[in-house]
């Protein structure tokens, strides 16, 4: 399973109900396929109701129900148009389980025509149908060939507007939902029109700093600063660039590759704009810790960043070289607060002191590599050929 999917609704699928039982013979499961097909082609709304639970709790785990109840997506979708929430619940969740891992039946659920009951449950006041709905947009959604489809079909701003107001369940899930959708250009565009800047900075201010929101928050916001409007509206949102700056500092590496890749986009758009309000949230100490302890994507990043950071973006000359050291020293004398100047020497020196240590073990493991202890001394010693 997908990343894409899976992070998404592991909190519906954990419910009350018995996992089908993996050891059922071929026969059994045919039946079990055909009398639960049945049930959801009955009159009787009380049976459909039945089949759709009992086809919600046969495709958690089994890939091998999913594909036997393909032909149960129509049904299903059908369901999701009448008048019960139960039967709505029921049928929504039992399309979400049969999404997982099955490109076709993600084609299928949407050319079915789940989508406008789908978005219209996002805009429910039965919270569980919301969650169900956010849930299956982010497993819908991981399929490329729907992103465009979805994004079109009106689903964006409701996630947005759960965002804001819905349970930290379903703001988890619209978040990865319009991740998922931001991928693609054309989605990346509409969300930008939601203005959807406020409600991320708000979720990533409420949600644990190392959590899967946190980085998918500050995935999307450094996408979205590719644009004018999102920049401008981050710095204009309160503590909205002190928000990513926490992220740099101590989220997951992951999150922490965003961030800094966030903050360096704004800085190279306009670095006279967003200079300063970059350097006022007390940045340089995450930055130099990355240098050193970063990912290989973030550390030229912040490397990148600390020189854009200084008073002139210039290299100096042969005289004064563009060292690390000399750029960090340049920005830190301009740092207001000696408490934040005091932390970002010694951050510097801590930086430094990491550095010659990483060092000294690549220098070990080089000594290591180089020494054979097995072989006589005059084995290593290239050996000329006698004439």
């Amino acid at each position: 399973m997908s990343f894409e999917e899976s992070s998404g609704h592991s909190h519906l699928t954990l419910d009350a109900e018995i996992a089908a039982p993996s050891t059922s013979s071929p026969s059994s499961s045919s039946s079990a396929v055909n009398q639960t097909l049945l049930l959801l082609q009955s009159d009787d709304p009380n049976f459909r109701l039945q089949a759709a639970k009992e086809i919600r709790r046969l495709t958690k785990t089994s890939q091998r129900y999913r594909r036997h109840f393909s032909a149960a997506v129509g049904s299903l979708v059908d369901m999701l148009r009448c008048d019960s929430a139960d039967a709505n619940e029921a049928a929504l969740a039992a399309l979400l389980n049969l999404a997982v891992k099955d490109e076709t039946n993600k084609v299928n659920i949407i050319d079915a025509g789940a989508l406008k009951s789908i978005i219209g449950f996002l805009q429910s006041e039965n919270l569980a149908l919301q969650e169900h709905a956010a849930a299956a947009l982010i497993t819908l959604s991981a399929l490329p060939v729907n992103k465009p489809i979805i994004s079109s079909s009106g689903a964006i701003p409701p996630l947005v507007e759960i965002l804001e107001n819905g349970t930290s369940h379903a703001r988890f899930d619209a978040v990865m939902a319009l991740y998922n959708l931001s991928t693609h250009p054309d989605a990346l565009t509409q969300i930008l029109k939601t203005e959807p800047i406020p409600p991320l900075v708000n979720l990533l201010k409420s949600c644990k700093r190392s959590s899967r929101s946190a980085e998918k928050c500050t995935a999307l916001i450094e996408s979205l600063v590719e644009f004018e409007e999102a920049r401008t509206a981050l710095i204009s949102e309160d503590g909205g660039v002190l928000a990513v700056v926490e992220i740099l500092e101590s989220g997951s590496l992951q999150s922490r590759e965003h961030a800094v890749g966030a903050l360096l986009t704004m800085c190279q758009s306009n670095r006279s704009k967003y200079r300063e309000p970059i350097l006022k949230e007390g940045v340089i100490p995450g930055l130099l810790e990355l240098t050193v302890q970063g990912t290989p994507k973030s550390k030229p990043k912040a490397q990148l960043l600390l020189r854009l950071l200084r008073v002139t973006p210039y290299p100096r000359s042969e005289l004064q070289p563009d060292t690390l050291e000399n750029i960090v020293c340049n920005i830190i004398s301009q740092v207001e607060g000696e408490g934040q100047l005091e932390k970002a020497k010694q951050m510097l020196a801590d930086m430094v002191q990491v550095s010659m240590e990483q060092s000294l073990r690549h220098l070990q493991k080089r000594a290591l590599v180089c020494t054979t202890p097995d072989l006589p001394i005059n084995s290593c010693v290239s050996q000329v050929p006698t004439k």
